[in-house]
């Protein structure tokens, strides 16, 4: 069986269940983290009324402080799919995406054309899109590198950077150089690093003037008061979010060896995920899935199977007892 299903993105828990019978699932399909913020459910949530518009401003305070940008530059939307494709529609001009990535970057910006990374140069002047770190490969350009594709954009490209999972790379975004001068869009997530992705809270950082056309095609309460309330909680928690660094860090690290010992190559790494090349990554695919375990194949590179953070002693094991389970 071809995995084409689950190779659009990550989760697919449903189809999963339907296809291989299996009622434990270990979701291995998205780069979430596993261990989410845990003061979601203590957060007082007002349900009964409309979001407030100070709060939701104060949102916006907290996180630009956590991105290190001007409040002016950021607008929270309800996540980053949907504030990529509004901020695309709002965009001119020839476009280019770096491939491989995210397929949102292929739709968001109309006859956007797919560009390898050594062929970069060739896409002076022209709009475009790249993920920082990259995935599913976690590619990743230090701000040297970074500055100089922004240079090469001038005089009329914009560079759109989707910085989704940056938050276990501070040193490495871009978001203390957005202004009104500078033709720079930042997308952030909320859900990945803090495990909340129900909650669809992501945030668009660019010039003045563009977040302005963006609040206005969203309209009034672009984001729920849940998303209000936890979000702002859950970017003030900084001893948490330095510890979770370092524990994402560590977990990663622990996976590694662990495929490694069975001879699986990790050709691509970010905290929050890790890229494996093998010879049938299909039919490991399906092995891990009648085990009650979803991993995120790829139609168009069918020797890549991506993998997300087990997220406890106990699920690590269960994994690799189903690597060595041949049976």
């Amino acid at each position: 069986m071809t995995p084409n299903r689950w190779t659009w993105h990550g989760g697919g828990l449903s189809a999963a269940r339907a296809h291989f019978g299996q009622d434990d699932w270990l979701d291995l399909s998205t780069g979430i983290n596993p261990q989410a913020w845990p003061h979601a459910e203590a957060t007082p949530v007002d349900w009964r009324s409309l979001p407030d518009e100070q709060a939701l401003r104060t949102l916006e305070q907290v996180a630009a402080a956590h991105f290190g940008c001007d409040t002016d530059h950021v607008c929270a939307v309800p996540g980053t799919e949907v504030g990529l494709r509004l901020a695309g529609s709002l965009l001119d001009g020839m476009a280019h995406h770096l491939s491989p990535t995210y397929r949102t970057h292929e739709a968001m910006l109309p006859g956007s054309s797919p560009l390898a990374f050594d062929a970069l140069a060739k896409a002076d002047g022209a709009n475009l899109i790249l993920a920082n770190p990259n995935n599913p490969d976690g590619r990743l350009l230090d701000r040297t590198a970074l500055r100089d594709i922004l240079a090469r954009r001038a005089p009329s490209g914009w560079l759109i950077l989707d910085e989704a999972f940056a938050d276990a790379h501070p040193g490495h975004s871009l978001a203390d150089m957005v202004d009104d001068h500078r033709r720079l869009v930042i997308f952030r997530s909320f859900g990945k690093f803090f495990g909340l992705a129900g909650l669809r809270l992501g945030f668009v950082l660019g010039p003045r003037a563009l977040i302005a056309r963006l609040r206005a095609t969203l309209g009034a309460w672009p984001v729920s008061s849940a998303a209000i309330a936890i979000g702002t909680a859950a970017y003030c928690d900084r001893a948490w979010i330095a510890a979770e660094r370092d524990r994402l860090a560590a977990e990663a690290g622990e996976l590694d060896a662990q495929l490694h010992a069975r001879g699986y190559a990790v050709t691509g790494a970010c905290p929050l995920f890790r890229l494996i090349e093998c010879g049938d990554a299909g039919a490991l695919f399906e092995r891990l899935a009648r085990r009650g375990i979803l991993t995120r194949p790829f139609e168009r590179q069918p020797g890549w199977l991506r993998l997300g953070l087990p997220g406890s002693r106990a699920a690590l094991d269960r994994f690799t007892a189903a690597l060595d389970d041949h049976d």
